[in-house]
């Protein structure tokens, strides 16, 4: 019975401490290692399942897309096609890259774009899995003055209601435009002011944050659980700021991440948009550092 009432007050204390335990220290799987497959364009335009095995045997276990059209669909799967092969190789594929589709090509809109067929875009990507739809740059020609994002606000907020509608989380990758002041505000800070911050999350992008001389930490702890996924991209030290390996630059990761609750971190990807030799090489002394120093 003294055994009986000791486990019963053991298990009653463990309860009552997990209750203290802050919801946010569980908001991302640190054993996720993404890749944006930007990094790798060129093999998955060749060959796309040789690509995905490779990145898997290097070490990787979650990519995120970033080639999608409204006819050639997946790196020219359609998305059941495409969704085996990433499970094949046992990769995950939370989140994608997509267009505004404000800038035509030869004259023509662009499909499965934010403006152009986005419900069938929506469609393939809940078919494939994906949690998170990225709206990943602007053509100069979209980008225009404050008014003009304002307006890009609107078709954020709408693009994010249907995703919503299928259970997927719509986001907006930053490079360092949106930190070009304009009557002495930032485009970025219109976004994230006129966009609804549930419909509307944000992938920030590193590297182009310090390139524009902007603080991640500063972002994070005004604008608290917005930034759901990361792009963790390094910068050398040189006059240019290339494009460099994880931990071979200047940005500093090791206090970055100790901002993942903060931010309301869920998935992080490696990229290099430019890599000196074989991105394979590059994206190996990536996760090195990585899982040495990071998670």
């Amino acid at each position: 019975m003294i055994t009986s009432r000791r486990d019963f007050v053991k298990s009653a204390s463990l309860l009552s401490a997990a209750l203290f335990i802050k919801p946010s220290l569980f908001k991302y799987d640190k054993s996720l290692i993404g890749l944006q497959l930007y990094t790798v364009r060129d093999a998955m335009a060749s060959d796309p399942a040789g690509t995905l095995a490779r990145v898997a045997q290097i070490g990787y276990n979650s990519v995120e897309g970033a080639t999608y059209t409204g006819t050639q669909k997946f790196y020219g799967m359609d998305a059941t096609a495409f969704k085996q092969l990433v499970q094949k190789n046992g990769l995950i594929m939370p989140s994608a890259h997509y267009r505004l589709g404000e800038e035509q090509e030869n004259g023509t809109d662009v499909q499965g774009t934010i403006l152009h067929d986005w419900q069938k875009a929506v469609d393939d990507a809940a078919a494939v899995g994906i949690k998170y739809m990225v709206c990943a740059w602007l053509a100069p020609s979209e980008r225009g003055g404050l008014d003009h994002y304002k307006q890009l606000a609107t078709y954020l907020n709408k693009a994010g209601e249907t995703c919503k509608k299928s259970g997927i989380q719509l986001c907006y990758h930053n490079h360092d435009f949106e930190f070009d002041k304009q009557n002495d505000q930032y485009p970025y800070d219109v976004l994230l002011n006129e966009t609804d911050k549930e419909l509307v999350k944000m992938e920030m992008d590193i590297y182009w944050v310090n390139k524009a001389g902007q603080d991640a930490v500063k972002l994070f702890n005004e604008h608290p659980g917005r930034f759901p996924l990361w792009h963790v991209k390094d910068m050398d030290n040189t006059p240019q700021h290339n494009f460099t390996e994880v931990g071979n630059g200047v940005i500093d990761f090791k206090n970055i991440f100790k901002y993942a609750d903060k931010a309301g971190l869920k998935y992080f990807f490696v990229e290099q948009d430019q890599t000196p030799g074989s991105p394979f090489d590059s994206i190996t002394k990536s996760i090195a550092y990585i899982k040495k120093n990071l998670v």
